[in-house]
């Protein structure tokens, strides 16, 4: 199988700045490796395994540590375990999953099933949010209860907005490997600059090979039939997957949606500060 890495250079490259971001997190953990049948699935658990379990899910492009660094305070009241997705510049098998079945639903349950979890929270950020809903339409006894992030999966933003300031600085960088695309790229996907982000992606554009694969839409009949408790929490000025539009469709379609909520002033990726609210609101149903 060829590796979604283009080259034994850029993949070290990717892999080195993983370690550093995982190194400066600075938290006990342990890292560890599932069977799946889709391939090698890596985790970095952290906290208490007396604590609930908490499967957390990156987004495209991304990777455990970074997820790990956006809710710090989760392993104080659960047992984290934050996924490497498969296919993504990360230290999980390189089998990229179709986002038109159900595939990254079967390989969730299957990580699940490996780990003998049981009562697992679920919670993810953007492309997160599509394997999770994957992973409840596909078999939801094990899970507890779903948070969302700027879930891709519910409603997708206007693709020519999309295409002229995110898919065109993009390919621009990745032609020229000149910064400005990539910061032009970060000014209209993440909500504050994130210097790690700058350094993670210029990398991971020029050195692995991405999904462009449009991201469909889950369907009514496949919405209706989820029934663990999902909370949404959407971002104003989202262009990837805007706040308003995917609440608007879940309350229409997911009949177990609990609660939603729009952070004003976020963009897809959001800032310490959106962090913190949902990081909230997970925390919060511990005790519930």
């Amino acid at each position: 199988m060829t590796s979604l890495f283009k080259s034994i250079s850029g993949k070290d490259e990717i892999i080195a700045l993983y370690d550093q971001k995982l190194e400066e997190l600075n938290i006990a953990h342990e890292s560890i490796y599932v069977d799946t049948s889709f391939g090698k699935t890596h985790l970095i658990v952290t906290g208490d395994s007396s604590n609930p379990p908490l499967i957390l899910v990156h987004g495209s492009n991304g990777c455990a540590p970074i997820a790990l660094e956006c809710y710090p305070n989760l392993r104080s009241k659960y047992q984290v375990f934050a996924i490497d997705v498969l296919a993504q510049p990360n230290k999980s098998a390189e089998t990229r999953l179709s986002m038109k079945d159900d595939t990254y639903g079967e390989w969730m349950n299957e990580v699940i099933n490996a780990l003998a979890l049981d009562q697992v929270v679920l919670a993810g950020f953007s492309f997160g949010g599509l394997v999770i809903l994957k992973t409840l339409a596909h078999n939801e006894a094990k899970i507890k209860e779903a948070f969302l992030a700027s879930p891709a999966y519910i409603a997708n933003g206007n693709p020519l907005k999309a295409l002229f300031k995110i898919f065109i600085p993009m390919k621009r960088y990745m032609k020229t490997h000149q910064m400005k695309y990539i910061e032009k790229f970060l000014a209209v996907v993440f909500t504050d600059r994130d210097k790690f982000a700058v350094g993670f992606l210029s990398k991971v554009f020029l050195h692995f090979d991405m999904d462009f694969t449009p991201v469909p839409v889950i369907s009514k009949q496949q919405a209706g039939k989820i029934k663990t408790p999902i909370t949404l929490i959407g971002a104003q000025n989202d262009l990837l997957f805007p706040g308003a539009k995917i609440i608007k469709r879940a309350k229409k379609l997911l009949p177990s949606l609990k609660q939603s909520l729009l952070l004003k002033d976020s963009k897809h990726v959001q800032n310490a500060k959106g962090n913190s609210i949902v990081e909230e609101l997970i925390l919060k149903a511990h005790h519930s």
